[in-house]
């Protein structure tokens, strides 16, 4: 084991370690940024690059795949060469593909761009943290510490749209992308100066065939569970989702017979460590999946912008940011199992105030609901990381921040394949009750399939057959919309219960 910080003081945090969390924290708002900030550009480079339908999916989807699918191996992959090496690593690596990015000739070259991106990415998370579990000796000041890191990844996918569109106001739909390449420069210069070093000596090789079955088994649950909510339960999506729990119960078969697993299944029998995984789930499954919902209930439902969408989306970022901040606060009052147990009572208010949401309801009324489900959501992720983090060996603290990443990967991607599968069966279901004689066929089989489509089939019709169709799509979309909330009302009370039955004593 190698360490280079300041291993023999009391155990505070000196004024060099809350820089170095500045210099880390950083890059993660960027990383979580370009989850979403290509959002708005795909009009822009669609135009340029005129992708097929098939190339547009893949360039705004392979990033997010590529991070899930590489997590874990990157960090295992930090205890065995060193986490700020790694970091290095994936910095220069982020900076490099986001250059060849913004500069894309092709669609493909851009897709090859996005995959080298979030290839990159997944070095950020496990690296970072495990840092701050090396740098934050005082268990206070890393629970703060990983509070910042949290509000860093939330706040990121939050002003992701909203940077874009600024951006994009002025610049080419490139420009995006380079916005992270002067905050990886800077981890480069700084990282080196004010980052220790920390790695495994004990650790042995890494087993390449456990890396492949991880990447095959991550990759194929998440491309299964897009498919299922973009085109529900296919062949497609139902094989690629048995193969990754095939691949899956094959590596985890293989870790128990490693003498040096790339993933310490003893974690797991550890009191409370897959609860505070399986609150991970639960949590993004309720917050990614409706947030998709939400901005499409601002765009096709109330007419706005993508920009005036993205800044009245906007405040969901600073109330996962202080919900974050404020969570070590919290705990030095009550207890961790009792904060996360009423912010997942608080995000389940949230989520039912959403069922009161129609096409003219007052905008306050979604802010209060995107206000209460992300202040009871925030302390989710901190709460959780540290205590995996606290248990976790110091020389295996990267793959244990990888496992928790990854839980927070899987959840997000189940919310959208679950709650995009029950929106998309209740609007089709609830378009199919609605009478609509004098539509041509075309457009009547456009707007049973998606309200996208009913907007489009809408603006393409005279205005008396345009104003029933889009009456009927708001109002099919809205009961979708309801079923969907009252699902993330279930999915909180689930964490709740979790949080009571498994976390209360520990």
């Amino acid at each position: 084991m190698q360490v280079t910080s300041e291993q023999g003081r009391a155990g505070m945090a000196s004024l060099r370690d809350w820089v170095a969390l500045g210099v880390i924290a950083l890059p993660c708002l960027v990383y979580a940024m370009d989850l979403t900030v290509l959002n708005l550009a795909v009009p822009h480079l669609s135009l340029d690059l005129a992708p097929s339908a098939a190339q547009l999916l893949w360039i705004i989807d392979i990033y997010g795949f590529m991070v899930a699918g590489t997590l874990m191996l990157m960090g295992t992959l930090g205890d065995r060469i060193g986490r700020r090496r790694l970091l290095m690593i994936g910095a220069a690596a982020f900076a490099a593909a986001s250059i060849l990015a913004a500069f894309a000739r092709t669609a493909e070259e851009l897709i090859a761009a996005r995959a080298v991106l979030g290839i990159a990415g997944a070095t950020l998370a496990p690296s970072t943290l495990s840092l701050i579990r090396n740098i934050f000796l005082d268990q206070r000041e890393r629970t703060f510490a990983i509070g910042v890191w949290i509000a860093c990844f939330s706040s990121g996918a939050a002003l992701g749209p909203l940077v874009g569109g600024i951006i994009l106001t002025y610049f080419w739909w490139g420009a995006v992308f380079l916005a992270a390449v002067p905050v990886m420069i800077g981890l480069l210069i700084a990282g080196p100066l004010l980052l220790p070093e920390f790695r495994d000596e004990t650790a042995g090789r890494l087993d390449v065939l456990s890396a492949a079955q991880s990447i095959i088994a991550s990759l194929s649950i998440i491309y299964g569970m897009k498919r299922m909510a973009e085109s529900g339960f296919g062949v497609e999506a139902v094989a690629a989702v048995a193969l990754g729990l095939g691949v899956g119960t094959l590596f985890v078969a293989r870790q128990k017979r490693l003498a040096d697993p790339m993933i310490d299944l003893a974690l797991f029998r550890t009191p409370g460590f897959g609860a505070a995984l399986g609150i991970n789930v639960t949590a993004m499954l309720g917050a990614m999946g409706i947030f998709v919902f939400i901005s499409q209930y601002l765009q096709l439902v109330r007419g706005m912008s993508p920009l005036e969408a993205g800044l009245w989306t906007a405040p969901s970022g600073v109330c996962f940011a202080l919900g974050s901040m404020a969570t070590p606060w919290l705990v030095r009052r009550w207890r961790s199992a009792d904060v996360l147990s009423a912010g997942a009572l608080i995000a389940a208010l949230g989520f039912a105030v959403l069922t009161q949401l129609h096409p003219g309801s007052s905008i306050w009324v979604l802010m209060t609901a995107i206000v209460l489900i992300c202040l009871g959501l925030a302390p989710v992720g901190t709460l959780t990381t540290d205590f995996v983090m606290r248990i976790a060996p110091a020389e295996r603290a990267g793959a244990a921040s990888a496992i928790s990443e990854t839980s927070f990967e899987f959840g997000g991607a189940l919310g959208i394949a679950v709650l995009g599968s029950l929106v998309a069966a209740s609007y089709r279901l609830e378009m199919v009750a609605f009478s609509l004689p004098d539509l041509p066929g075309a457009a009547l089989t456009a707007a049973r399939a998606t309200l996208d489509g009913a907007v489009i089939a809408a603006g393409r019709l005279p205005a008396e057959l345009a104003a029933p169709l889009v009456e009927a799509a708001h109002a099919a979309f809205m009961v979708a919309l309801d079923r969907a909330a009252m699902a993330c009302v279930a999915a909180a009370l689930l964490a709740f219960l979790i949080a009571r039955l498994r976390l209360a004593r520990i």
